[in-house]
């Protein structure tokens, strides 16, 4: 994987693979920070590997592990002087993906979540120590996709779900059969509150998430579809803070696809 982490201070360029993170300058001109993974901890059977990146609490890069561990990655505001300053020992299967708060939390809504492969969810508050506020269990189905938007905890899953969870209590908001196969990607417009889903079975939609000004409800609703022919998708992103633009990829494929409003 790999994710440009933005901090007050800098952007770094962030990549895991079965080897490591590596941690580079934003154009990706020099590497400041390589940390091995421990191959020997692992069962030789056992593949290791980094999966995972999110910016969280204006100056650390969470990373999570095969192992279910999430390493914490304090920041310096410049030079090569990172230290692992946390390790987070809440999930017991490897870490899928990772995601901090884009938009505007709610009070004790947490800033971080962390999702792994047996379908778990661990929502964090972000800080010198970092502070379990609610874990959502698994439910039968690896959770391949997580995003936080306004203390909304958006969950794509194995069996083609969509969930949405309050980030501050874990409690199920919605619950949306939004597609046929494996959900590989999920990205939110942080501006609009669109959610922008991809899957195995060549669809891309696009939703909105909201809530009620009078009740508080969590809301998810239907915008677009588009079918890309052939093509297990596998990364999907919006290209603009609106939503008004996404990019899609698929297995095999050397190229993107780029899809706009008219």
């Amino acid at each position: 994987q790999a994710a440009w982490c933005v901090l007050p201070s800098r952007v770094l360029l962030v990549l895991t693979s079965q080897k490591g993170i590596q941690m580079y300058e934003s154009d990706g001109s020099i590497m400041v920070y390589w940390h091995a993974l421990d191959v020997t901890e692992h069962p030789p059977a056992q593949a290791v590997f980094a999966r995972g990146i999110a910016a969280a609490g204006g100056r650390f890069v969470c990373v999570g592990t095969s192992s279910g561990l999430v390493l914490v990655f304090d920041i310096p505001p410049k030079g090569t002087n990172i230290t692992v300053s946390e390790v987070l020992e809440q999930h017991r299967d490897a870490i899928t993906d990772i995601a901090a708060e884009q938009g505007r939390a709610p009070d004790g809504a947490g800033d971080l979540v962390t999702a792994d492969d047996a379908g778990t969810l661990c929502v964090w508050s972000a800080g010198e120590e970092f502070a379990l506020l609610s874990k959502i269990p698994a439910f039968g189905s690896t959770c391949s996709s997580v995003k936080l938007w306004n203390g909304i905890v958006a969950a794509g899953y194995g069996n083609g779900q969509i969930r949405l969870y309050e980030a501050a209590t874990g409690l199920l908001r919605a619950e949306v059969n939004a597609h046929a196969r494996w959900i590989y990607a999920l990205d939110v417009a942080p501006q609009t509150g669109k959610l922008l889903s991809g899957a195995e079975d060549s669809f891309v939609h696009v939703w909105r998430l909201s809530r009620d000004p009078d009740t508080d409800n969590v809301e998810i609703e239907h915008c677009h579809a588009e079918c890309v022919t052939d093509t297990q998708v596998c990364g999907a992103r919006f290209c603009d803070p609106e939503g008004n633009s996404f990019a899609v990829t698929g297995y095999d494929l050397s190229e993107i696809f780029r899809y706009s409003r008219a």
